[in-house]
């Protein structure tokens, strides 16, 4: 059970708060997002393809600056946390995009929110599939019950994205989106003094 989970039962709201930590892949690294990723993230996110599908326009180093200031400085409610990686490959260290995700500690039953996205150079490799299943992981261990993500009903690359994290679509829209969801089994408990092999 979660810390948030626990709190719950007992008739309080935590404060407690979940960070972005280090995450490992066989070809990625999953950095917890610094200012100094802002530049050499413009640069992988820069071809406006990306945006086919979620609107907008290409940021500018300065505007991810900015953005970044707000996610560093964490929700304004000490309920909710806010933990979003730069992508870095581990072949040639180059950052090439980002996953993050909105936890919601004070209210256990709601859903934890996913999003990713990787530059249109990197697509096609399974790269954003190692990320999102490394990062639902990493969410599961954290105590995380439920996961979600919002996808165009056209995005297919981003739905095998989210499948490969095991979610499902669902029949729920959220502005012209499906809502995918996945149920999170919680990661086994190794009794003291025992090895996971045995």
């Amino acid at each position: 059970m979660s810390r948030a989970a626990a709190g719950a039962r007992q008739g309080h709201v935590p404060t407690s708060t979940v960070r972005a930590e280090p995450i490992g892949t066989p070809r990625l690294m999953l950095e917890p997002l610094l200012l100094e990723h802002a530049e050499p993230m413009a640069q992988a996110l820069a071809d406006p393809r990306l945006h086919t599908f979620i609107g907008g326009s290409p940021a500018s180093p300065e505007q991810l600056r900015l953005r970044y200031r707000t996610l560093l400085a964490g929700s304004p409610d000490d309920g909710v946390s806010w933990c979003n990686w730069a992508l870095r490959t581990r072949c040639d260290d180059r950052i090439v995009g980002t996953v993050g995700a909105t936890v919601f500690i004070s209210r256990p039953g709601r859903p934890t929110e996913m999003s990713w996205v990787l530059g249109m150079p990197w697509q096609g490799r399974g790269l954003a599939k190692e990320a999102a299943l490394a990062l639902a992981e990493w969410l599961a261990r954290q105590g995380v019950q439920v996961l979600e993500a919002c996808i165009h009903p056209d995005h297919h690359a981003s739905g095998r994205v989210a499948a490969s994290a095991g979610m499902r679509p669902t029949n729920r829209e959220s502005d012209g989106e499906i809502v995918w969801q996945a149920v999170l089994s919680p990661p086994p408990v190794v009794p003291a003094g025992r090895l996971s092999s045995e």
